[in-house]
Parts: C-alpha cells; structure tokens; sequence
C-alpha cells in the first residue's frame, strides 16, 4: 500500500482521491490473489495420490491414463453442443453405454464416462466434465472400480457425499439419479451390497436424489451377476443395458425429461 506521507495534505481533491485509488488497488490486488486457474484434466496426473480429492484407492490399471487422455480429447470437440444435457457419468460400465442417444431419443445425452475411473477421479474431473456443461440432470454411477481395488464402503460413500455436494452446490434444482452398483464377481457381493445400503441413506436424506435400483435387477440368489448379462462378469451386454434402460425410463418419465429433442 502506498505512504499517505507522499501526498499534499492541504490539497482537497489529493485527500479524496488517495483513499479512493487505494480501495480500487486494494480490491484489484485481492481479486488477483482470489483467482485460480481452470484446472486441466485432460491428462490424468501423475501425482494423482496428492492431486485427487476424496480418500480410498486409486486406478492403478496401466492403460487407464491412455483411456482418460482420449476420452477427454474426444469430448473436447463436443463441448459446444452438449449444454443442457442429461450427463451420464461413471466408469467403463457408462462409458460402454454407446447406444444412449437411440435409447433416449427425446433429450440430449451425453455421455461422461471412462473406464477405470473411480470416485476421486470423478470429484477431480467433475467441473469440466459435468458442472460446465449446465446439466439438466445427471446419472451417477460409480464404485466398483472402488471396491475392486480394495476400498472400504464407508470410504466410498463419503466420496459419493463428495460429488453429490458437488452438484448440488451447482444446481440446487437439477435432479441426480444416482444408479447402485451393478452385481459382480462373486468375491465382491457382500461389499457391494454394503456399499449400496450405505448409499441409499445418502439418498433418502438428499430430495434432489432419486435412486435407480440397478442392482436387484440383476443380482442372483447369491447377489452375482449373470453370464448371459455379463459375459465378462464385469459389463453388461445389450441384454443387460436394455434393462437399465427399463429401469430409468420410469425415472425420466417422472421427471419430465424428453421436451427438449436431440440435435
């Protein structure tokens, strides 16, 4: 700040001015200092132990930073169309889902997902990839690269608290549906199952919330998946995708989605 020894006492506009010019450079030097670049995360980064919000495990599949650097340069060259959509968002189960906008003709979907993602990666990319697009709604799945990993329920769903914060401090208004994890490999039942219980609270204390039951869907008497949904036992197939598809629609309808048509 400036010395007000400087300048001339007995001078009117002088003992006006000075204040005056110090609040403008004061203000201006503290918005500076408030500022912060955009982060870029089309590149997933290297000290992504230190950089990801949230807590529990990291990918650590090898060709996971390939999956994430070309997903985001893809969705770089669709930026300008996709405002107002409905953001699917998750991990490779979403990103398989090639088939959304025939599915859901009557809206704009777009589709966030990329393989091997987590939910730290998705508290990360969230402002890009998700809040900057304006969504009018957003479906959420995510986890099981998670528990995969060897991630604590408890831990995953502070995470999901994360985003579901996240987007709501964004849009008060705009609905999540957030989807449960999908049955799997059987060493996984009892985790999964305990993770979507810990999330359906979450949900039922959350009304801009709905919950997308895509787990009974499918889950056999022993909560695993089926081989002729999921071949790998992992990913659904079209058999399986088509029953989420029934499982939403429901969902869309009660939400009035589909008066805004596709481009």
């Amino acid at each position: 700040m400036f010395p007000l020894c400087f300048v001339h006492m007995k001078s009117p506009f002088k003992l006006r001015f000075v204040p005056i010019f110090l609040t403008t450079l004061s203000v201006i030097v503290l918005l500076a200092g408030c500022s912060t670049p955009a982060r870029d995360v089309s590149r997933y980064p290297a000290d992504a132990a230190t950089v990801l919000p949230g807590k529990g495990p990291l990918q650590t599949w090898p060709g996971f930073t390939n999956v994430w650097a070309d997903r985001h340069a893809a969705w770089q060259r669709d930026t300008n169309i996709e405002n107002g959509a409905v953001v699917f968002l998750g991990d490779s189960i979403t990103q398989g889902w090639t088939t959304l906008a025939k599915v859901f003709p009557d809206f704009k979907v777009v589709n966030r997902g990329i393989g091997g993602d987590t939910t730290r990666g998705v508290l990360y990319r969230m402002k890009p990839d998700v809040l900057a697009l304006k969504p009018s709604a957003v479906v959420l799945l995510i986890g099981i690269n998670d528990l995969g990993l060897g991630g604590k329920p408890e831990v995953i769903a502070d995470n999901i608290k994360a985003i579901l914060r996240a987007l709501r401090q964004s849009n008060p208004h705009m609905p999540i549906v957030v989807c449960k994890v999908m049955p799997s490999k059987h060493q996984l039942a009892d985790k999964i199952k305990q993770f979507n219980a810990l999330v359906d609270e979450i949900v039922k204390s959350n009304p801009q919330c709905i919950r997308c039951d895509t787990w009974s869907i499918y889950a056999d008497e022993n909560g695993d998946c089926k081989k002729d949904e999921f071949p790998d036992l992992l990913h659904p197939n079209a058999i399986g995708y088509a029953k989420w598809a029934e499982a939403l629609k429901p969902i869309f309808a009660q939400l009035n989605l589909g008066t805004e048509k596709a481009p």
